[in-house]
Protein backbone atom coordinates (compact mmCIF):
# COMPACT_ATOMS: atom_id res chain seq x y z
CA UNK A 1 0.00 0.00 0.00
CA UNK A 2 1.02 3.69 -0.72
CA UNK A 3 2.26 5.39 2.25
CA UNK A 4 4.02 8.63 1.59
CA UNK A 5 4.89 10.62 4.67
CA UNK A 6 5.28 14.59 5.42
CA UNK A 7 5.14 16.91 2.39
CA UNK A 8 5.26 13.89 -0.28
CA UNK A 9 1.56 13.14 1.07
CA UNK A 10 0.21 16.00 -0.25
CA UNK A 11 0.44 14.73 -3.34
CA UNK A 12 -2.30 11.99 -2.10
CA UNK A 13 -4.74 15.16 -0.55
CA UNK A 14 -4.58 16.79 -3.87
CA UNK A 15 -5.21 13.89 -6.27
CA UNK A 16 -8.31 13.13 -4.46
CA UNK A 17 -9.41 16.63 -4.75
CA UNK A 18 -8.66 17.28 -8.34
CA UNK A 19 -10.12 13.89 -9.50
CA UNK A 20 -13.21 14.42 -7.09
CA UNK A 21 -13.41 17.48 -9.75
CA UNK A 22 -12.34 16.18 -12.82
CA UNK A 23 -15.30 13.64 -12.28
CA UNK A 24 -18.23 16.18 -12.07
CA UNK A 25 -20.37 16.43 -15.28
CA UNK A 26 -19.79 20.04 -14.99
CA UNK A 27 -15.99 19.83 -14.40
CA UNK A 28 -13.92 23.33 -14.72
CA UNK A 29 -10.55 20.75 -15.11
CA UNK A 30 -10.74 17.67 -17.21
CA UNK A 31 -8.42 15.26 -15.99
CA UNK A 32 -9.38 11.55 -16.93
CA UNK A 33 -5.72 10.33 -16.25
CA UNK A 34 -6.60 12.23 -12.64
CA UNK A 35 -10.17 10.25 -12.17
CA UNK A 36 -8.30 6.80 -13.38
CA UNK A 37 -5.34 7.20 -11.15
CA UNK A 38 -7.36 7.64 -8.11
CA UNK A 39 -8.89 4.50 -8.43
CA UNK A 40 -5.62 2.81 -8.58
CA UNK A 41 -3.52 3.75 -5.88
CA UNK A 42 -3.78 1.67 -3.00
CA UNK A 43 -4.39 4.38 -0.53
CA UNK A 44 -7.80 4.86 1.61
CA UNK A 45 -8.24 8.28 0.86
CA UNK A 46 -11.05 8.72 2.80
CA UNK A 47 -10.01 7.35 6.06
CA UNK A 48 -6.54 8.60 6.00
CA UNK A 49 -7.52 12.69 4.53
CA UNK A 50 -11.62 12.66 4.93
CA UNK A 51 -13.71 13.81 2.93
CA UNK A 52 -13.85 15.76 -0.35
CA UNK A 53 -14.81 19.06 0.15
CA UNK A 54 -16.30 20.25 -3.63
CA UNK A 55 -15.21 23.84 -3.52
CA UNK A 56 -11.99 23.29 -2.42
CA UNK A 57 -11.82 20.67 -5.41
CA UNK A 58 -12.68 23.25 -7.37
CA UNK A 59 -10.11 25.82 -5.99
CA UNK A 60 -7.24 23.01 -6.56
CA UNK A 61 -8.54 22.41 -9.68
CA UNK A 62 -8.60 26.12 -10.67
CA UNK A 63 -4.62 26.36 -9.72
CA UNK A 64 -3.91 23.52 -11.53
CA UNK A 65 -6.20 25.02 -14.57
CA UNK A 66 -4.04 28.47 -13.75
CA UNK A 67 -0.63 26.71 -14.72
CA UNK A 68 -2.33 24.57 -17.43
CA UNK A 69 -2.58 27.82 -19.55
CA UNK A 70 0.97 28.80 -18.55
CA UNK A 71 2.17 25.86 -19.87
CA UNK A 72 0.05 26.15 -22.83
CA UNK A 73 1.58 29.34 -24.29
CA UNK A 74 4.63 28.46 -23.44
CA UNK A 75 4.54 25.26 -25.95
CA UNK A 76 2.57 27.72 -28.20
CA UNK A 77 5.80 29.65 -28.52
CA UNK A 78 8.21 27.09 -27.99
CA UNK A 79 6.46 24.00 -29.32
CA UNK A 80 9.70 21.66 -29.28
CA UNK A 81 10.64 23.64 -25.56
CA UNK A 82 10.86 21.82 -21.88
CA UNK A 83 8.46 21.98 -19.33
CA UNK A 84 10.34 20.98 -15.91
CA UNK A 85 7.97 20.14 -13.49
CA UNK A 86 9.16 20.56 -9.43
CA UNK A 87 7.46 18.15 -6.61
CA UNK A 88 5.05 17.25 -9.11
CA UNK A 89 3.88 14.12 -7.18
CA UNK A 90 0.72 12.90 -9.01
CA UNK A 91 -0.03 15.68 -11.29
CA UNK A 92 -1.16 14.99 -14.34
CA UNK A 93 -0.64 18.19 -16.21
CA UNK A 94 1.17 16.18 -18.92
CA UNK A 95 -1.56 14.41 -20.43
CA UNK A 96 -4.01 17.66 -20.19
CA UNK A 97 -1.19 20.02 -22.20
CA UNK A 98 1.35 17.49 -24.37
CA UNK A 99 1.43 18.67 -27.72
CA UNK A 100 3.02 15.95 -28.83
CA UNK A 101 6.37 17.84 -28.99
CA UNK A 102 7.47 19.04 -26.22
CA UNK A 103 9.87 17.48 -23.22
CA UNK A 104 8.96 17.10 -20.29
CA UNK A 105 10.76 16.74 -17.01
CA UNK A 106 9.86 15.79 -13.22
CA UNK A 107 11.52 16.26 -10.45
CA UNK A 108 10.44 15.01 -7.27
CA UNK A 109 12.02 12.89 -3.99
CA UNK A 110 12.95 9.06 -4.69
CA UNK A 111 10.00 7.75 -2.99
CA UNK A 112 7.27 10.04 -4.27
CA UNK A 113 8.75 10.01 -8.31
CA UNK A 114 8.97 6.03 -7.70
CA UNK A 115 5.25 5.84 -6.93
CA UNK A 116 4.82 8.19 -9.45
CA UNK A 117 6.77 5.96 -12.26
CA UNK A 118 4.83 2.76 -11.20
CA UNK A 119 1.24 4.35 -11.28
CA UNK A 120 1.66 6.88 -14.77
CA UNK A 121 2.54 5.83 -17.62
CA UNK A 122 5.58 7.70 -19.09
CA UNK A 123 6.86 8.51 -22.68
CA UNK A 124 10.02 9.03 -24.18
CA UNK A 125 9.41 12.34 -24.29
CA UNK A 126 9.17 12.45 -20.52
CA UNK A 127 12.07 11.98 -17.95
CA UNK A 128 12.02 11.09 -13.95
CA UNK A 129 14.54 12.91 -11.89
CA UNK A 130 15.12 11.89 -8.80
CA UNK A 131 16.55 14.84 -6.86
CA UNK A 132 16.22 17.08 -3.84
CA UNK A 133 14.91 20.20 -5.83
CA UNK A 134 16.90 22.44 -3.99
CA UNK A 135 20.20 20.82 -5.41
CA UNK A 136 21.06 21.85 -8.57
CA UNK A 137 21.91 18.90 -10.79
CA UNK A 138 18.65 18.49 -12.64
CA UNK A 139 19.15 21.29 -14.28
CA UNK A 140 22.17 19.75 -15.78
CA UNK A 141 21.10 18.08 -19.50
CA UNK A 142 18.71 20.61 -20.20
CA UNK A 143 18.20 21.80 -23.97
CA UNK A 144 18.13 26.01 -23.09
CA UNK A 145 18.31 26.61 -26.68
CA UNK A 146 14.21 25.38 -27.32
CA UNK A 147 12.77 27.12 -24.45
CA UNK A 148 12.39 26.17 -21.34
CA UNK A 149 9.59 26.33 -18.25
CA UNK A 150 10.14 25.74 -14.61
CA UNK A 151 6.61 25.43 -12.73
CA UNK A 152 6.20 24.68 -8.94
CA UNK A 153 2.94 24.07 -8.10
CA UNK A 154 1.96 23.79 -4.44
CA UNK A 155 6.01 23.08 -3.51
CA UNK A 156 7.91 26.56 -2.65
CA UNK A 157 5.41 26.64 0.32
CA UNK A 158 7.35 23.86 2.04
CA UNK A 159 10.91 25.61 1.59
CA UNK A 160 12.72 28.12 3.64
CA UNK A 161 12.46 31.44 2.54
CA UNK A 162 16.36 31.78 1.72
CA UNK A 163 15.84 28.37 0.17
CA UNK A 164 13.02 29.74 -2.26
CA UNK A 165 15.10 33.24 -3.44
CA UNK A 166 18.31 30.74 -4.09
CA UNK A 167 16.54 28.39 -6.22
CA UNK A 168 14.92 31.16 -8.04
CA UNK A 169 18.06 32.80 -8.58
CA UNK A 170 19.98 29.45 -9.94
CA UNK A 171 16.91 28.45 -12.50
CA UNK A 172 17.32 32.32 -13.68
CA UNK A 173 20.74 31.55 -14.08
CA UNK A 174 20.81 28.08 -15.16
CA UNK A 175 18.00 28.89 -18.24
CA UNK A 176 18.61 32.24 -20.15
CA UNK A 177 15.76 33.14 -22.06
CA UNK A 178 13.39 31.08 -20.29
CA UNK A 179 10.57 31.00 -17.59
CA UNK A 180 9.31 30.08 -14.39
CA UNK A 181 5.58 29.93 -12.73
CA UNK A 182 5.16 28.95 -8.79
CA UNK A 183 2.37 29.47 -6.58
CA UNK A 184 2.73 30.71 -2.90
CA UNK A 185 0.28 31.00 0.09
CA UNK A 186 -0.05 34.37 1.95
CA UNK A 187 2.01 35.60 5.24
CA UNK A 188 -0.85 34.49 7.25
CA UNK A 189 -1.69 31.27 5.88
CA UNK A 190 2.38 30.02 6.48
CA UNK A 191 1.70 31.25 10.06
CA UNK A 192 -1.29 29.24 10.67
CA UNK A 193 0.37 26.21 9.09
CA UNK A 194 3.76 27.16 11.04
CA UNK A 195 1.39 27.02 14.49
CA UNK A 196 -0.12 23.49 13.80
CA UNK A 197 -3.61 24.78 12.65
CA UNK A 198 -6.08 22.74 10.39
CA UNK A 199 -6.01 24.22 7.23
CA UNK A 200 -8.06 24.33 4.00
CA UNK A 201 -11.29 22.04 4.66
CA UNK A 202 -10.18 20.84 8.05
CA UNK A 203 -7.19 19.19 6.69
CA UNK A 204 -3.65 19.43 8.54
CA UNK A 205 -1.62 20.54 6.33
CA UNK A 206 2.70 20.09 7.07
CA UNK A 207 4.16 23.53 7.72
CA UNK A 208 4.90 25.78 5.05
CA UNK A 209 7.75 28.31 6.29
CA UNK A 210 7.58 30.60 3.03
CA UNK A 211 4.25 33.07 2.32
CA UNK A 212 4.57 35.85 0.36
CA UNK A 213 2.03 38.55 0.09
CA UNK A 214 0.64 40.09 -3.09
CA UNK A 215 2.39 43.22 -2.07
CA UNK A 216 5.69 41.76 -1.86
CA UNK A 217 5.77 40.05 -5.07
CA UNK A 218 7.91 42.77 -7.06
CA UNK A 219 10.51 42.09 -4.18
CA UNK A 220 11.01 38.68 -6.51
CA UNK A 221 13.11 41.20 -9.24
CA UNK A 222 15.98 41.23 -6.85
CA UNK A 223 16.66 37.50 -6.39
CA UNK A 224 18.59 37.48 -9.76
CA UNK A 225 20.15 40.28 -12.00
CA UNK A 226 18.40 37.97 -15.39
CA UNK A 227 14.84 38.25 -14.16
CA UNK A 228 13.47 40.69 -16.21
CA UNK A 229 9.56 40.49 -15.65
CA UNK A 230 7.40 39.32 -12.75
CA UNK A 231 3.89 38.83 -13.53
CA UNK A 232 0.26 38.00 -11.52
CA UNK A 233 -1.37 34.98 -13.63
CA UNK A 234 -4.80 35.29 -12.38
CA UNK A 235 -6.86 32.25 -11.39
CA UNK A 236 -9.76 31.51 -14.51
CA UNK A 237 -13.38 31.64 -13.62
CA UNK A 238 -14.93 28.66 -12.44
CA UNK A 239 -18.38 27.54 -11.33
CA UNK A 240 -21.16 29.45 -9.14
CA UNK A 241 -19.91 31.94 -6.38
CA UNK A 242 -16.28 30.84 -5.45
CA UNK A 243 -15.62 30.21 -9.45
CA UNK A 244 -16.91 34.06 -10.45
CA UNK A 245 -14.87 35.28 -7.41
CA UNK A 246 -11.61 33.43 -7.99
CA UNK A 247 -10.35 35.73 -11.33
CA UNK A 248 -11.33 39.06 -9.48
CA UNK A 249 -9.65 38.17 -6.29
CA UNK A 250 -7.40 41.14 -6.41
CA UNK A 251 -10.00 43.63 -6.63
CA UNK A 252 -11.74 42.44 -3.14
CA UNK A 253 -10.50 44.57 -0.58
CA UNK A 254 -10.45 41.24 2.29
CA UNK A 255 -8.75 39.18 -0.25
CA UNK A 256 -6.25 41.38 -2.44
CA UNK A 257 -3.42 41.87 0.32
CA UNK A 258 -3.51 38.13 1.68
CA UNK A 259 -4.71 35.40 -1.03
CA UNK A 260 -3.00 32.83 -3.10
CA UNK A 261 -0.98 34.07 -5.57
CA UNK A 262 0.67 32.42 -8.90
CA UNK A 263 3.54 34.57 -10.01
CA UNK A 264 5.44 34.00 -13.55
CA UNK A 265 8.95 35.35 -13.48
CA UNK A 266 10.59 35.81 -17.06
CA UNK A 267 14.16 35.63 -17.63
CA UNK A 268 16.35 37.78 -19.99
CA UNK A 269 19.66 37.41 -21.25
CA UNK A 270 22.37 38.31 -18.41
CA UNK A 271 23.22 41.56 -18.16
CA UNK A 272 26.97 42.14 -19.51
CA UNK A 273 28.41 43.51 -16.12
CA UNK A 274 26.79 40.09 -14.52
CA UNK A 275 28.06 37.71 -17.31
CA UNK A 276 31.73 39.66 -16.57
CA UNK A 277 31.53 38.91 -13.01
CA UNK A 278 31.12 42.73 -11.93
CA UNK A 279 27.36 42.12 -10.34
Amino acid sequence: MTDLKGVPATALWTLQHRAAEAARPDTVLPDPRAVQLVTEVDFPFTERLGGVRPWLAQALALRALGFDGVVRAFLDAHPYGTVIALGEGLETQFWRVDNGRARWVSVDLAEPLALRGRVLPHGARQRLVACDLRERRWMAGIDVARGVLVTAQGVLMYLRPAEVSRLIAACAEAFPGGSMVFDTVSRRFSARTRAGAKGLGGHRLPPMPWGMDAAERERLHYAHPAISDVADVPLPAGRGFLGALAPRAAAVPLLRGDRPLITRLQFGAPPAEWAAGRL
